[in-house]
């Protein structure tokens, strides 16, 4: 998207926003303080397009040092060693744009309006999963009663799962029945600008992720997630993602934090010794591409629980910056991509006996990942080419999958699924130093927000405790 688009795009955002405001003032003369405002439907598609995206960083900030992508450079910082971490700020946004997303969908009800009900099913169904997957039960058949409950009761897991999968249903189904020529407006959309048939795509790719979520239950269909791949995305043109920030991607924010001193986006040892070459014997092209060199003139992680070796400001080792790809000002903040999907396809056809459609759809997500982030062609072919990525349908593992994976969804809170899903079965994957657990992490608990509001229905967990569909 060009920097203008992105700009005429935030504008528009502001002006919606200021005019909420302004009409809120305005109508307030002659209105009834005590009556409730209803915001317009387009500046609700503004802010829950644009928060969609944010919210995944918002879990990502968390889950990046469980998946070791991250590591504090404080030894025994509490985010690396599993100690108990308040993220009420992440669990209240999630709450914020659920609302949204709910009043979103009651505009688009009294209005005819299906695109916005889809769209508003599709991210609902978004956020319920992702939440789900860090905290367990969570808040939904009651959360949306408003002054007439606020203690809402905790939702079962496995419920919440398939209201999920019932919501993209829905969605699919009204974004199939609106439309589809400028029902959504273009300029309020900040993730498909307007287009019905990409939320469609989008739809169906999340419903894949999902499906491919509970391989580890009785009831994981691997045909069932091969079929929503076929109607999700068919290049990285269709990925969802936002380019059009209130200042900067959050990611390009930390990498601000470091080069003003302020320490944050440090890279794990074991993210940069599974790309440098330590781990797998095999120099990963997108290394350079998502971080600099120490001033030893390699690539050096930090040790999660270790903290960082010497003084933190010489550039000893590796951290998020200024102007690398995940890492730019303007850097897409991807929901779901093409990549992923492929990477899903590989694992659905593996696990049903296709090993040649496997082995295909790796190197097709390797691919995929590599041309979107700007490594060279050449630099692509010799990767894919190396023995050590280019094992033949023969040789295709679930192990090489999750392997390139890891490297495709750089900071996802998605691969904290997948390690909870393979037991942390990763080459060199190591509980942090001074670890408060003697095993690895499977959920994080309850925010002190909802304790403090909502105590009596929170449930009493353990870091250690599986999800239903991790057992």
């Amino acid at each position: 998207m060009s920097k203008l688009k992105i700009y005429k795009r935030l504008m528009v955002f502001g002006c919606m926003v200021l005019l909420l405001g302004s009409c809120k003032k305005y109508l307030d003369i002659n209105q009834n303080p005590n009556a409730a405002l209803q915001p317009p439907i387009a500046g609700l598609l503004a802010n829950v397009t644009n928060t969609a995206a944010i919210n995944v960083f918002r879990i990502a900030d968390w889950t990046s040092y469980y998946t070791q992508y991250l590591a504090s450079p404080s030894a025994g910082a509490s985010t690396d060693t599993y100690e108990d971490v308040d993220a009420s700020s992440a669990w209240n946004n999630y709450y914020n744009i659920m609302t949204d997303l709910y009043d979103m969908k009651m505009q688009g009800r009294e209005n005819g309006l299906n695109a916005y009900i889809g769209v508003s099913d599709v991210l609902m169904a978004l956020h319920i999963n992702m939440a789900s997957n860090v905290w367990g039960n969570i808040p939904y058949s009651e959360a949306f009663i408003g002054v007439d409950n606020i203690h809402p009761v905790y939702d079962d897991q496995k419920a919440l799962y398939d209201t999920c999968l019932k919501l993209l249903n829905d969605g699919i189904a009204a974004l199939n029945q609106s439309d589809a020529d400028g029902e959504l407006d273009a300029s309020s959309d900040f993730i498909h600008a307007g287009d019905v048939a990409a939320w469609i795509k989008t739809a169906h790719a999340l419903k894949a992720r999902m499906l491919n979520q509970v391989s580890k239950t009785s009831s994981y269909n691997a045909d069932a997630v091969l079929v929503e791949l076929a109607q999700a995305y068919t290049s990285n043109e269709d990925d969802a993602q936002i380019t059009a920030f209130d200042g900067f991607n959050p990611w390009a924010q930390e990498a601000h934090n470091n080069a003003s001193l302020l320490l944050d986006g440090w890279l794990s040892a074991n993210f940069i010794n599974a790309m440098n070459g330590t781990t797998y014997g095999l120099f990963d092209p997108r290394l350079p591409l998502i971080t600099d060199t120490t001033r030893y003139g390699d690539y050096r992680g930090t040790v999660n629980g270790a903290g960082a070796i010497g003084n933190n400001t010489v550039h000893n080792e590796c951290y998020l910056t200024v102007g690398k790809w995940y890492s730019s000002d303007q850097s897409p903040l991807e929901i779901i991509t093409f990549a992923e999907c492929k990477f899903i396809e590989a694992e659905a056809k593996f696990r049903k006996g296709d090993k040649a459609g496997a082995y295909a759809a790796y190197l097709a997500g390797i691919t995929a990942n590599m041309n979107k982030i700007g490594v060279s062609g050449g630099d692509i072919t010799s990767y894919i080419a190396n023995p050590i990525v280019a094992v033949g349908e023969a040789g295709i593992t679930l192990k090489l999958i999750f392997k390139e994976k890891y490297a495709a969804l750089f900071l996802s809170p998605v691969t904290w699924d997948d390690m909870r899903r393979t037991d942390y079965d990763y080459k060199d994957f190591e509980l942090p130093v001074g670890a408060a657990l003697n095993t690895f992490i499977r959920r994080m608990n309850y925010p002190s927000t909802e304790i403090s509001t909502n105590g009596s229905n929170i449930p009493t967990v353990q870091l250690s405790d599986h999800l239903w569909w991790d057992q």
